[in-house]
């Protein structure tokens, strides 16, 4: 009787990452805060904002207490604070407000009323934008400060003028992000409309701008921070109101803790702004947040 061959070892478990080894035995193991594109905690997310944000202030709160800078370069934060409430109390801080959200909101609803329609058509036709593209490109690279003897000489130094200026700063750049994001637009979904026979206003009506329109709204949010920027050049076209003509004046005089007020002031409504137009997009598109 032949006897039989022993049998044959059986090979040990593959390790991880070594050749062999299945990669569904073990779910990759997540690090936490710093997983690519991985949500975290509503209260993860306030915790971190808030850092993000009290960790400057107490910084500055510091190396003012320090002792080694003069007040007049570097007031305290308390400084600050005590010269905001003063100026909100008794020299008219909401008036300043209103008058300058009164200016960049008028010049940045002027600017998109005429870019929207104009970045749609730059975006959609390439005659229109073999036209318009090249000047666009030409007048946005010119600083909207050289504009001001001109528009002085042509609109006034009324209301219109300071409206005018933030109009410049804005208009040409936001029509070619504004093509930009129609150019975006998938050709497969353009080439399936005109294959079920869609003409072309049904293709800019139905296809191209409800497709753009995330990408529009974040365009606006953005414009919107570049038309407060405009807001101090804007405000120095004989103005006597205004947050931008409060830090110009305060600059003649050294007034240090009125400038530091003023910028502060102008970044929290830019801000609650940006948060507003974040809100607006995720009630618009709710579809854009949904996790998996």
């Amino acid at each position: 009787m032949s006897r039989l061959p022993p049998p044959a070892p059986i090979p040990p478990p593959a390790r991880a990452g070594a050749p062999g080894a299945v990669a569904s035995a073990r779910p990759p193991r997540r690090t936490g805060f710093w997983t690519v594109r991985t949500g975290i905690s509503r209260r993860a997310y306030w915790v971190f904002a808030l850092t993000g944000l009290i960790t400057p202030l107490l910084m500055w709160a510091a190396l003012a207490a320090w002792g080694g800078m003069d007040p007049t370069f570097l007031p305290s934060p308390t400084a600050v604070l005590a010269k905001t409430w003063n100026w909100a109390t008794e020299t008219g801080l909401l008036e300043d407000m209103g008058i300058s959200v009164y200016r960049v909101v008028a010049g940045f609803v002027l600017s998109a009323v005429i870019a929207l329609p104009l970045g749609l058509l730059i975006g959609t036709f390439r005659s229109v934008q073999a036209l318009l593209e090249p000047l666009t490109d030409l007048i946005r690279y010119m600083p909207a400060v050289a504009f001001i003897p001109l528009v002085m000489l042509w609109v006034g130094i009324d209301e219109g003028s300071k409206i005018a200026i933030i109009f410049i700063g804005t208009f040409f750049q936001m029509v070619l992000m504004v093509a930009e994001d129609v150019r975006r637009v998938p050709a497969a979904q353009v080439e399936a409309a005109q294959t079920m026979g869609a003409n072309r206003r049904e293709l800019l009506e139905k296809v191209i701008l409800p497709s753009a329109k995330p990408a529009l709204l974040d365009t606006l949010r953005i414009t919107m921070g570049w038309a407060w920027t405009y807001l101090v050049v804007a405000e120095l076209v004989a103005a006597n109101s205004g947050l931008g003509y409060a830090i110009l004046r305060a600059q003649r005089f050294l007034q240090t803790d009125t400038i530091f007020a003023g910028i502060i002031v102008i970044g929290l409504i830019g801000l609650v702004t940006d948060q507003l137009f974040r809100w607006l997009h995720r009630r618009a598109f709710p579809w854009l947040y949904l996790k998996g």
